[in-house]
Order: C-alpha cells, then sequence, then structure tokens
C-alpha cells in the first residue's frame, strides 16, 4: 500500500500484535507494489511474541515455504516483528510469503512495509498579515483571541515528517528529536537511525525513480512548513505567527528519499509519545501531541492502529491529515484510524478545499487554503495568497537559505488543529486526547461556505474551544451536583429544573458536564429538552479515556426556557462504571 504526504508529508504503518483478527481484512493490505518488508505481529500466547530466535526461526521457515528469502530484521516498538524479504519483490510473491503466515494460528496479523511520499506545492509570500488562516472573520481560525488565555506553554508537539532544515523562526521553540529513517539509501545522510533529524531533501531526480508513476520533484522541506505552523516564534519582529508559539517542536523524521516506511513511522510514533523502541535511546520531552500530515490509500491497518492506540493511552492527541484525493476519507490511512483528529482541509472562502478528502469519518476542518482555483491548470500557482504561508528552505535538493512559502493541503490543515490541542493541553494540563478531541469538535463553528461529501462538526475555533476548556460554571448557572450511578448497560438521567426565564432557551445555551468513568468510549450523553426534545453532546467517542470534563454549546433557541431538563447518560457496555458527578446549564 502506497503512502502519500496530505500537500505535503507522508507517513507509515506500525503494528502491535493482539490477540483478535486485523482491523483491516487482509484484501485491503494485499501489495500492490514492490515489497521488501513485511509487518508481522504474534499472538502475545506465542513464543515468538517474545523470542527474536523464535521469530528469526520461524521467518525463515515461512520464507522456504513459499521459496522465498525472508529473515527477521528487528523488533518495533509496538512488539511486532520486522521481517526482511532480502530486496524489494513482486507483489504476488509477497503475498505468497504472507500467505505462509496468516495460515499460521499463532499470527494475528501480517502486513506489507509500505512507503509513504510528500506533495505539497510551493507559492510564496510572507508576514503575519498574510496569515488569514489565523484572523479571517470568514474562514480563519479565529486563533489571537485564544492568545489571552494560552499560548501552548509547557507543550511538546511532535511533527513526524521530513525532519527539520534549520530557520531561526523555528528553532527558538525545537527540542532536541530522532532520526528514524532505517534505511540510508533514503535517509540520504549516510547512515541509518541516528540522533539527527536534520532534513536531508526528499527530491527525486527522475521519472519513476520512486516506483512506476513517480514524478521527478524538488524536496519539499515540509517538516518545517508544518512545524512553523504549529509554533514559529512570534512577536520577534519577523516572519509568521505560530499557534501554539509557547509550545516546542521535537522534528522525527520518517520521510527521505521516496517518502517512509510503515515500520519507521510506527516506531516513530511510540517513542514520540514516550515508548520504548530497542535501539532507541529514551524519549527525554514525550510529546503530549503528534501531528501526521501524511497518509496514502488503503483502510488503517493495525499496524498503524496499534501504534496510535498506545500513544493515546500514554496521553497523546494523534492529529492526522484527511488526503488530498478529493475523495472519501475513509479510504485513506492513518486518516481512517480510530483515536485520531482527522482534519480536512478548507480554504480562505469557507469552502471545502477543491482537493480535500471528505466524509463522514472527518473530525474537523481546518484552514488548508488553496494555490490555485480547481479549475486553473494542474501545477500552476494562480492564487498564492489564499494558501497557507509558514517557515521553508529555497534549496531544491540540498538545503539552501531559509525562506517562507505558502503551501496548500490536508497536510497544513492538520498543523492547524494539532497546534489548537497545544493551546488546549497548555491551558487545562488535565485534559486527556479524548477531551480535547470532544472540545475542538464540539466547539467547531459552521463552515462560511459549502463541504459536499461532509467536513466533521465544521470549522475549529480556536478562541472558542479554549474557552470551553477553561471556563467555570458563571455567577448565575444552574447546577445539579447529586451524584448519579452510571452503570453496565444502564440509563440515568439528572435534572435541572428551570424556572423564571421568559421565552426560549438561547442559541448558545451552554452545558457543562462533569463525568467521572473509566471508558467514555461506552457512553452515549444527551441534554434532553423539557418537550423531550434530545441533543446529543458525546456519542460513544475517546475510547477507554476517561472521565467527560467539558462544556458543550447548544442551539436550543427552538426550545421553551422553563422546565425540566436533563441530563442523560447512556453506558453501552460492561466492565467499566462511573457517575455524574455535575453538570450546569448557563442561559
Amino acid at each position: 500500500m502506497s503512502v502519500t504526504l496530505l500537500a505535503g508529508t507522508a507517513t507509515a504503518a506500525v503494528a502491535v500484535a493482539s490477540e483478535g483478527p486485523a482491523a483491516a481484512p487482509a484484501a485491503a493490505l494485499a501489495p500492490t507494489a514492490p515489497v521488501e518488508n513485511l509487518i508481522v505481529g504474534y499472538k502475545s500466547s506465542a513464543t515468538e511474541a517474545s523470542s527474536n530466535t523464535a521469530a528469526a526461526d520461524d521467518a525463515t521457515a515461512k520464507g522456504k515455504k513459499a521459496g522465498k528469502k525472508a529473515k527477521f530484521d528487528r523488533r518495533l516498538g509496538t512488539g511486532a516483528a520486522l521481517v526482511s524479504l532480502g530486496a524489494a519483490v513482486a507483489p504476488a510473491e509477497a503475498a505468497d510469503v504472507m500467505a505462509q503466515f496468516r495460515a499460521d494460528p499463532d499470527v494475528a496479523y501480517v502486513e506489507p512495509d509500505t512507503r509513504a511520499y510528500a506533495t505539497a506545492v510551493t507559492p510564496n509570500d510572507t508576514e503575519y498579515a498574510k496569515q488569514w488562516d489565523l484572523f479571517e472573520s470568514t474562514a480563519g481560525m479565529n486563533v489571537p483571541a485564544a492568545w489571552d488565555t494560552t499560548t501552548g506553554s509547557g507543550v511538546t508537539v511532535a511533527v513526524i515528517d521530513t525532519g527539520y532544515v534549520a530557520h531561526s523562526d523555528v528553532a527558538p521553540n525545537v527540542v532536541a528529536g530522532y532520526d528514524f529513517i532505517s534505511s540510508s539509501a533514503y535517509a540520504r545522510d549516510g547512515g541509518g537511525r541516528d540522533s539527527n533529524p536534520a532534513d536531508e531533501g526528499d527530491w527525486n531526480a527522475t521519472d519513476g525513480e520512486c516506483g512506476v508513476g513517480s514524478k521527478a520533484s524538488n524536496s519539499s522541506w515540509h517538516g518545517t512548513h508544518v512545524a512553523g505552523t504549529i509554533a514559529a516564534a512570534t512577536n520577534n519582529s519577523k516572519g509568521i505567527a505560530g499557534i501554539a508559539y509557547g509550545a516546542k517542536i521535537q522534528p522525527v523524521r520518517v520521510l527521505g528519499k521516496c517518502g517512509g516506511s510503515t515500520s519507521d513511522i510506527v516506531d516513530a510514533i511510540t517513542w514520540a509519545s514516550g515508548g520504548s523502541v530497542a535501539g532507541v535511546p529514551a524519549n527525554a520531552t514525550p510529546a503530549k501531541v503528534i501531528n501526521m500530515s501524511l497518509g496514502g490509500p488503503g483502510a488503517c491497518g493495525t499496524s498503524y492502529q496499534n501504534a496510535i492506540n498506545a500513544a493515546v493511552a500514554r496521553g497523546t492527541t494523534v492529529v492526522v491529515a484527511a488526503g488530498n484525493s478529493n475523495a472519501d476519507a475513509a479510504g485513506y490511512s492513518p486518516a481512517s484510524c480510530n483515536n485520531v483528529i482527522n482534519v480536512a482541509a478548507s480554504n480562505r472562502a469557507g469552502d471545502r478545499s477543491y482537493y480535500s478528502n471528505y466524509g463522514a469519518i472527518i473530525d474537523v476542518a481546518a484552514p488548508g487554503g488553496e494555490t490555485r482555483r480547481a479549475t486553473d491548470t494542474p501545477g500552476t500557482v494562480t492564487t498564492p495568497e489564499n494558501a497557507i504561508l509558514s517557515s521553508l528552505n529555497a534549496g531544491t535538493t540540498t538545503p539552501g537559505a531559509e525562506i517562507y512559502k505558502p503551501y496548500q493541503g490536508t497536510s497544513m490543515a492538520a498543523p492547524h488543529v494539532a497546534g489548537l490541542a497545544a493551546l488546549l493541553k497548555s491551558a487545562n494540563s488535565a485534559l486527556t486526547p479524548a477531551q480535547i478531541e470532544s472540545a475542538i469538535k464540539n466547539n467547531a463553528r459552521p463552515l462560511a461556505g459549502t463541504c459536499t461529501g461532509g467536513c466533521g462538526t465544521g470549522l475549529a475555533d480556536a478562541a472558542a474551544t479554549v474557552a470551553a476548556v477553561t471556563s467555570t460554571p458563571p455567577t448565575g448557572a444552574l447546577e445539579n451536583t447529586t451524584d448519579f450511578t452510571i452503570g453496565d448497560n444502564t440509563t440515568v438521567e439528572s435534572p435541572i429544573t428551570v424556572t423564571g426565564k421568559t421565552g426560549n432557551a438561547p442559541a448558545a445555551l451552554k452545558v457543562g458536564v462533569n463525568i467521572v468513568h473509566s471508558y467514555i468510549g461506552d457512553l452515549k450523553v444527551d441534554l434532553v429538552a423539557p418537550d423531550g426534545s434530545v441533543y446529543t453532546l458525546h456519542n460513544r467517542s475517546g475510547g477507554g479515556t476517561d472521565n467527560i470534563n467539558q462544556v458543550y454549546t447548544v442551539n436550543a433557541s427552538s426550545e421553551v426556557a422553563n422546565g425540566t431538563w436533563k441530563l442523560r447518560v447512556n453506558d453501552n457496555a460492561g466492565g467499566d462504571t462511573g457517575k455524574i458527578d455535575s453538570w450546569n446549564l448557563t442561559f
């Protein structure tokens, strides 16, 4: 499966041993291009799950059965085994070896180790006044108003991308990262993995160099562009402003020549979030937010999902780009993975950008810009002022002078949301990844234009979201602090009776919810109006994270204010319980 950058970045997949079936059907992960390595996840009961010797013997034996060479290479940070096929082999040959693993009841899954590629566009321009995406009322993300409360201080954001090329407008906020590209040929730095995440360039000299259909291209410096959007230095009398300019950027290099491999990206996700990867020193500054502006076709594989789940369990919010194929994002990875914030791109008019993926799986939209109109000749740059300006480099292959240029893509939209996630975590350090995701989605505003196909809950709004996670019930709020136990597979309601109001409830009714529960993915939470109308606040998102502490905004203007309002909580599974601790209404 091929993976490409979403307006300038690429990602790879990661695998973790599991007792259950693979997250995606085998057919979705069948190789469609030459394969050098396989990722094999063994069931925890198998000797091969913990013994490298046993895994090596198993790989050799299965290779012989398929009439191919197969050799254990190393253990990934997720526990899966990376199996080398010796060289790039045809998809059918790789499938023969994969079939041997799939036939083994001790194997949980096997996937090809795929590659990812960058595809950003490069116009030009500079200065904060050109950053419409931050402040314009039509389609900007309302960032400046959030800076009154938080700038992201104390939060590290990992940018899993092409690495970092020196830029004075980003350098003050960069902390130590890592280069996870294991192939010296793709890394272009003379070696494999090391502690230097410098971007050595991802150019392709000739057509076909990176496979059939690949085109010659210049270096993208994509990771540095993404980093600038998130946390470029601000109020320094130069260049651009970063969304979370008080945060730190951790460059994690996974993309080089011809993109990046799933196995390298999986280990990068693991390490960046504070997990352990064999042969790699521990991360001294684990990231609380990961940005992955990359992806490719195919459903989310077990490798990606296991790595993402583990990162989220460590308390790291994972933000991914939806993809640039003007198609349903459900068919792209890691956009289709669970436990991520999946971001579509919008343009300066507030419409979905013509290239952006869409669909029911999108969580939210953010500015991704357009360097040209959909009807303009592909490859041209006709509207650079409508793209996303950020830090870059002038080198066409190896690094040159630092510059600023506008790019377009969901790769540019995702770091807007990653920056917002950093603002939220800084403003309220107790927030879990699930709470951060809910806050961003619940406080988005409608797109000014249109989004055919679906853009989630709307355009992310920084100021509204920060206010929601930092506000306390205002004076005059009506509150019920009685505990209501939430049992397994039960429904419970907590009432608040409103009297003395005239007319209808407001269009921006504030509903503060404090639920203590050990697995909020079990819960559906509704506000029930006096006439029985139901407004869903939370619908079984967040997986195994705990507790909901969130202020929701509900358009209740069609409801009479007086009467008994209820917070209804439905537990849809067994094994985890909790309580409604308190909730409030602010008219």
